[in-house]
C-alpha cells in the first residue's frame, strides 16, 4: 500500500509562486496614498503616461475601483543612436470607503499624472438616531 502525502510536499511547492504573484501584483499596481480630512477622503495615484480616457472609476458596494491602460510610446534618434522605448500594460486598485464617504459626490482630477479623488464625508446624524412614533390600532 503506497501512503499519500497530500499535505507534504505539493502545497510547499507552489507557495514561493503564489507570494511571487502577489509581489508582482504590488509591483505593477501604481502607487498610492490616502488621506482624511473632517470633509473629505482623499487618495492619490501616481499614473503616469496614463491617458484621461483610459481611466475607469467605478464605486460598487463600498469599494472604489481605479482601473485602466498604459499604452505609451517614445521615440528618440540622433545623427548616431536610436532610441525606441514602449510601456504598456493594465492596471487595477481598489480601495474600502469609509461608511460615512459619499460616493455619489467624489470627483476625479489628473494634474501631471497625478490621480486625485476626492469623496465627500456625509454629516453626521444630529440627534444619535430616529424616533418611532407609538401609534394605538
Amino acid at each position: 500500500m503506497v501512503e499519500s502525502n497530500q499535505s507534504g510536499l505539493w502545497p510547499n511547492l507552489y507557495a514561493p509562486f503564489r507570494s511571487l504573484q502577489n509581489r508582482v501584483a504590488d509591483w505593477l499596481s501604481p502607487a498610492s496614498d490616502a488621506s482624511a480630512t473632517e470633509d473629505a477622503y482623499r487618495i492619490r495615484l501616481e499614473l503616469p503616461g496614463v491617458a484621461e480616457e483610459a481611466i475607469d472609476l467605478t464605486v460598487e458596494q463600498g469599494l472604489l475601483t481605479v482601473s485602466g491602460e498604459k499604452n505609451e510610446t517614445r521615440e528618440d534618434k540622433g545623427d548616431t543612436w536610436y532610441f525606441s522605448e514602449r510601456e504598456f500594460g493594465s492596471f487595477r486598485r481598489s480601495f474600502r470607503l469609509p461608511g460615512d464617504a459619499d460616493a455619489d459626490r467624489a470627483e476625479a482630477h489628473m494634474t501631471d499624472g497625478v490621480l486625485e479623488i476626492t469623496v465627500p464625508r456625509r454629516a453626521p446624524d444630529s440627534g444619535g438616531g430616529k424616533k418611532i412614533a407609538v401609534k394605538k390600532r
